[in-house]
């Protein structure tokens, strides 16, 4: 171990204790929601938050390899779209039960993270972006292909998905702390990943990916688990998006949706984990809002989003650190 190192493990040691301050206080106001509707907040938030958390586990799964990874994916919607329409699928041919669709879920977006991985980090910078792009739009197009399943018009449902037979996903409050749990367990997930020695070295290729080639790390193959790990979380939100809205459509995977995502993760904070979070709730608030407003709502909300992006640096989670809320990572 170096001698900078040695340093620097004192520090990294004090602020763990500190990081998880922000991300337990969220949680808590999360989980505190249901109390606050029942006193008199509407219950239109209810409904709002959950598929705010939703987004919130694509966006986290984005931060991954965008914020600790250095990876850009314009994509990274497929992979919900994925989830979403095998999730839709398996619940029209007469399979509603949570714990047989999760692993074909899953075994399909990481079999999909795969091999467009394998072939899209072959590349760097705008070519990465670019064939990232050209897969999520193949996707796009394939589903809009399905006339099976609703083709261009989308796929109603007419149940949710059961666990162990029970209709855990028909209330809203019941509903709203599965989100809940899952996203948590989530954040939990890559939160160990990106401590782990794993999740250093993935950080560290992001900076300088020769020197860590160098020393005898395969920067490839980490970078394309975790294009794999964070194709599979995305997909589980797919699963939760079309149990909520009990609709899937083409639209969950087109290049706009990735853009959404990628704003979420860069106003809530790249890299911090939880401003993935933060991020999505407040672009989905922000959106909520505003379109009760005007129904011109859109001219409104890019430049906002555009102005506090290019002038909060870091994100809200920096715009916290500047007034003392949170600590310096």
């Amino acid at each position: 171990m170096s001698l900078a190192s040695t340093a620097a493990a004192p520090r990294r040691d004090a602020l763990a204790g500190r990081r998880p301050v922000v991300a337990i206080l969220l949680f808590a106001l999360l989980a505190l929601l249901p109390v606050a509707v029942s006193l008199g907040l509407p219950s239109h938030w209810l409904t709002l938050v959950t598929r705010a958390m939703i987004f919130g586990i694509a966006a986290l799964s984005l931060d991954l390899i965008l914020g600790v990874g250095g990876m850009v994916s314009f994509g990274h919607a497929a992979f919900v779209g994925i989830g979403a329409y095998a999730t839709g699928i398996m619940i029209t041919e007469g399979q509603t039960e949570a714990l047989l669709i999760l692993p074909v879920v899953l075994v399909i977006c990481a079999l999909f993270g795969a091999v467009t991985g394998f072939v899209s980090l072959r590349t760097r910078g705008v070519t990465f972006i670019m064939i990232t792009l050209a897969f999520g739009q193949m996707v796009y197009f394939l589903a809009q292909a399905l006339s099976a399943y609703g083709g261009d018009d989308g796929l109603t449902l007419y149940e949710r998905s059961t666990v162990l037979g029970f209709d855990l996903f028909k209330n809203r409050i019941g509903f709203f702390y599965v989100v809940l749990g899952v996203l948590l367990a989530c954040y939990a997930l890559v939160s160990v990943i990106v401590a782990s020695r794993f999740g250093r070295v993935l950080r560290a290729a992001r900076e300088n990916a020769t020197r860590v080639s160098v020393t005898g790390f395969h920067v490839s193959r980490i970078r394309l688990v975790a294009y794999v790990i964070s194709g599979m979380i995305a997909g589980l939100s797919g699963f939760l998006l079309a149990n909520q809205t009990e609709f899937v459509s083409p639209a969950f995977m087109s290049w706009p949706r990735s853009g959404e995502l990628i704003f979420m993760v860069v106003l809530g904070g790249v890299g911090s984990l939880h401003g993935a979070i933060i991020g999505a709730i407040a672009f989905l608030v922000a959106e909520d809002v505003l379109s009760g407003w005007t129904e011109h709502w859109k001219v409104i909300f890019g430049p906002m989003i555009v102005l506090f992006v290019l002038f909060t640096r870091g994100g809200i989670v920096g715009l916290m650190r500047k007034l003392g809320i949170a600590r310096h990572d």
